[in-house]
């Protein structure tokens, strides 16, 4: 009996041992190749909260893997029209930041995207719903952002100031665009980032909402590498 039971581990172990090569050998081949999340501040005031967050939610991204890097746009100072999504012509001169972001995002190695955008009378900014309706572009444009992994955070002024509500407004945008939408991760696992700016534009006492933000870079990251082991 002894030497079944050798036998059976040693045979397990092998199997194991060869599971795991195979595996390794795998994961090894694909190291090389670098996986962005970009996060998109939707906020009109630059480095502000929406901003903090984002940073925050990007910089636990950034740790689930070496291949993972993060970049962080702000679209504070820039000029979305939103009038072009529907095809209105711009006045002659004036200006249109929206084309510059397009090739980015739709770069191969953008795997994943975190919209962050404060709250307003219970929704996003007008500056996220013009970028969101600018968006247009990826859908004329095959799809282009199929199949990457989405994420969002929003910033309210109450602990319960419409965060939730201003998420799921965003999901449905992105859902649009076949991009996969997540949550933020366990243990929190609900619709995303809820974060709360308190008093003075601070939103580092608000351990519950930081949480949320980590949870959710942490999910879209780890979502993304499994989509892109091999």
């Amino acid at each position: 009996m002894s030497d079944g039971i050798s036998r059976r581990s040693f045979i397990g172990s092998a199997g194991l041992a060869a599971a795991v090569g195979v595996a390794g050998n795998g994961l090894a081949s694909a190291e090389g190749e670098r996986l962005t999340i970009v996060g998109i501040g939707c906020s009109p005031r630059k480095g502000k909260t929406t901003a903090s967050a984002l940073q925050v939610c990007l910089a636990e991204a950034e740790k689930v893997s070496d291949r993972i890097k993060v970049e962080l746009i702000e679209l504070a100072g820039l000029k979305i029209p939103a009038q072009v999504a529907a095809g209105v012509p711009l006045d002659e001169g004036e200006k249109d930041d929206f084309p510059s972001l397009v090739p980015k995002l739709e770069a191969p190695e953008v795997v994943g995207i975190v919209i962050g955008t404060p709250v307003y009378f219970g929704n996003m900014s007008a500056l996220c719903k013009a970028f969101l309706d600018r968006c247009i572009a990826f859908r004329k444009n095959n799809f282009s952002l199929s199949g990457k992994v989405a994420g969002v955070l929003a910033v309210g002024g109450n602990r319960n100031g419409g965060q939730e509500l201003t998420i799921q407004t965003v999901h449905v945008a992105l859902m649009s665009h076949q991009l996969i939408i997540v949550g933020d991760g366990l243990p929190t696992a609900h619709w995303g980032g809820t974060l709360w700016n308190q008093a003075d534009d601070d939103i580092s006492q608000d351990e519950l909402g930081l949480a949320t933000a980590r949870n959710l870079g942490k999910r879209v990251a780890e979502v993304a590498l499994q989509l892109h082991r091999s």
